[in-house]
């Protein structure tokens, strides 16, 4: 009896001992689970801060080189009123839609562009800057060859007088605000200007020809081809820096006295690029001038100027530029054409 009593104790604290062997090993899992769960939590923490520092460390040592950096001028806000006009000292007014295709396609916002954007250039007097007036030969139609002296003549209501009348305009605008406001004004009438960098789709002569012919397709001309016009290459920007920064506040021709009529200019075309394309005459466009040939003798003297690259040099640089842009268009997603001009509708007039 004795000895059972024994062997019941006995196998009572195995198994007693099994279950705290039991709870001491879960005890022991669990707390090293959560140990090595907070040391891998800890690491991966470490790792991404250490990424953070270093893609942090250039920027920072981008801003203290800025820092670092002396500023030629204090901010604007502590300038004094004089010290501000020495900021802006020229505006160059280019803006406006040039070639006909352009700007008949939204004649308002051509005018706008011509007078009210104008206005906004001749604010110049808040700051004392002088303003450059990019005007054109438009201006003057009936006179040949035209000289600055002429005051024009042209349609008041045709579909170019957006263009040929914002202009003039923006000439009148400018020297109100010279003799009213004191505004330094230069004015530069610009006359046919081509050259590489030009749109393909510009919509003049220069660029229709040329793409004409690198594409194998008629060279339209409209009328007879008896209309003259004198192309100048785009070294013009020479002149217009001259006229800013002269003393001349009266308006000046920048052109070139070389003159072509439209069939030479296509055939001469024609034979840049190596065409076999046919020449196609279309019913004249509406009001276009018939003659062009700047008269440049008051650059000439007043600022030494006059147009530098010859014609056909400046015509070839241009065919260069069309030529390798069609070949970016080879893929054929997108094939620029030329810009038809704008025919005679035969509306009835009103009196």
């Amino acid at each position: 009896m004795m000895k059972r009593i024994i062997w019941m104790i006995s196998g009572l604290n195995r198994r007693i001992m099994k279950l705290l062997f039991a709870l001491a090993l879960i005890a022991y899992i669990a707390v090293w689970g959560t140990y090595t769960n907070m040391s891998i939590q800890e690491i991966g923490e470490m790792k991404i801060e250490q990424q953070i520092e270093d893609a942090v460390a250039p920027l920072k040592e981008k801003i203290r080189d800025l820092e670092q950096f002396s500023q030629k001028y204090p901010p604007v806000k502590f300038l004094s009123e004089k010290d501000r006009k020495r900021i802006l000292d020229q505006i160059y007014h280019l803006a406006s839609p040039a070639s006909p295709p352009n700007y008949m396609y939204n004649p308002i916002k051509t005018l706008k562009t011509n007078t009210i954007g104008t206005l906004n250039m001749l604010l110049a007097k808040r700051v004392g800057a002088r303003l450059l007036l990019a005007s054109t030969s438009e201006v003057y139609p009936e006179v040949h060859p035209q000289n600055e002296e002429y005051w024009g003549h042209v349609n008041p209501i045709g579909p170019r007088a957006c263009y040929d009348e914002g202009k003039r305009v923006a000439e009148t605008m400018c020297y109100a605000y010279m003799k009213q406001e004191g505004v330094e004004v230069r004015v530069a009438r610009i006359f046919n200007t081509f050259g590489s960098r030009m749109h393909m789709n510009d919509g003049r002569v220069v660029s229709n020809f040329i793409l004409q012919a690198l594409q194998g397709e008629p060279l339209t001309v409209y009328g007879t081809g008896s209309q003259t016009r004198a192309f100048q290459y785009v070294d013009l920007v020479n002149g217009l820096v001259l006229l800013m920064n002269s003393n001349i506040s009266s308006p000046v021709n920048l052109g070139n006295p070389e003159e072509h009529t439209i069939f030479e200019f296509a055939r001469l075309i024609k034979s840049l690029v190596v065409s076999r394309s046919q020449i196609q005459f279309l019913p004249e466009a509406q009001d276009d001038p018939q003659r062009r040939r700047p008269d440049i003798r008051k650059a000439k003297m007043m600022l030494g100027w006059e147009p530098v690259v010859p014609l056909e040099e400046g015509l070839n640089k241009t065919i260069h530029y069309f030529s390798r842009e069609l070949e970016h268009q080879a893929n054929n997603q997108y094939i620029p054409k030329p810009k038809a001009a704008r025919m005679k509708k035969g509306r009835p007039r009103h009196n």
